[in-house]
């Protein structure tokens, strides 16, 4: 029996099986489509306690997320597989009126064909090179108010100059908290308006490169500049780079392109529904919003799925006219 014999066919692959990933399956599950998400089990909230932000499962494990999620498309019909996709290339047929068509191979050897894709690979943290930072990630080393800041209100906060967007990070932050402590990192250099904003807000502002975090019992308790000085600290703020991870999307074309501000590289959709430049082919999530928080993910992959199936509906549309079309011609004859 040849290779071709062995590969499964499905309506839509969705890559990735995240929130964006597994609420877009849901959503094409219900639409009745037959779905395959592969996911590589990679998360990127993988270190936090808990998913936050998100109505009705505020605090909940970001791994129990998961599994809910992917209990509830299997009740759909969805089939999912724990691995990566290396890679994917277009076997429509060419021609104007082709309509997309795909093999996606699995890190297994695995083949799968797929009409559709939806990649939801999210990003990745790329932290400062300051010791400590890494192990504490998502614990007290934290990046978003919104996602973090109830849990460390009234903590004596230090936010750590490693981006552009430190001075807004440290405002959103004293909203939290009254005692907020700047470390310019050699990196940071506040305008005099922006001076002034820290001042009135009493915001503490320290000079001088950062060397590491200073960890005791298990717990961020201070800032170590190079100087040696130790400055006391319950809880850490810093900026990451972010890179959207592209998984098969660079093997069918799509590029990663800077985000307008300046945070990272994304993947540039159209933001009603998240299609790319390559026919068939969407992303939701964060391999496209890279701020966008769970709930914003899951609500941007049940788009893309209703894209999807929309997509779809149109096809088997267009199919069945020129069938009809072609029958009545043969019963005129």
């Amino acid at each position: 029996m040849s290779k071709e014999h062995h590969i499964k066919g499905y309506d839509v692959v969705v890559i990735g099986g995240g929130a964006a990933g597994l609420s877009a399956a849901v959503t094409l599950g219900r639409a009745l489509r037959s779905v395959l998400v592969i996911d590589a089990g990679e998360p990127r909230n993988a270190p936090a306690a808990g998913v936050h932000g998100f109505l009705s499962r505020d605090g909940i494990n970001p791994k129990e997320l998961l599994g809910l999620g992917r209990e509830e498309a299997r009740g759909y019909g969805v089939e999912i597989v724990d691995g990566v996709a290396v890679a994917a290339r277009s076997t429509a047929a060419a021609g104007d009126g082709a309509q997309p068509a795909f093999e996606v191979e699995l890190g297994n050897g695995r083949t799968v064909t797929a009409r559709r894709l939806l990649v939801t690979t999210g990003l990745t943290d790329v932290l400062p090179d300051i010791e400590g930072i890494g192990e504490r990630w998502g614990r007290d080393v934290l990046h978003c108010p919104y996602c973090h800041g109830w849990e460390v209100r009234n903590k004596a906060i230090g936010i750590l100059g490693t981006v552009p967007m430190a001075l807004h990070q440290t405002m959103l932050f004293r909203q939290w908290s009254p005692d907020i402590t700047l470390f310019l990192n050699d990196v940071v250099e506040p305008t005099d308006e922006e001076w002034e904003q820290l001042a009135a807000r009493s915001i503490n502002v320290v000079e001088g490169k950062v060397r590491s975090l200073e960890i005791t019992d298990d717990a961020v308790s201070g800032v170590v500049l190079a100087s040696g000085k130790v400055l006391p600290v319950e809880a850490v703020v810093t900026g990451t780079r972010m890179e959207a991870r592209p998984g098969v999307l660079e093997s069918l074309g799509v590029q990663l392109v800077e985000h307008p501000m300046g945070v990272g590289r994304h993947v540039e959709v159209n933001p009603l529904g998240g299609a790319t430049s390559v026919p068939g082919v969407w992303a939701a999530g964060n391999v496209a919003d890279l701020m966008g928080q769970v709930m914003a993910s899951a609500a941007s992959g049940v788009m893309a799925g209703a894209a999807i199936n929309a997509h779809l509906v149109a096809e088997e549309t267009r199919l069945a006219v020129e069938a009809a079309r072609k029958n009545s011609g043969r019963r005129s004859a």
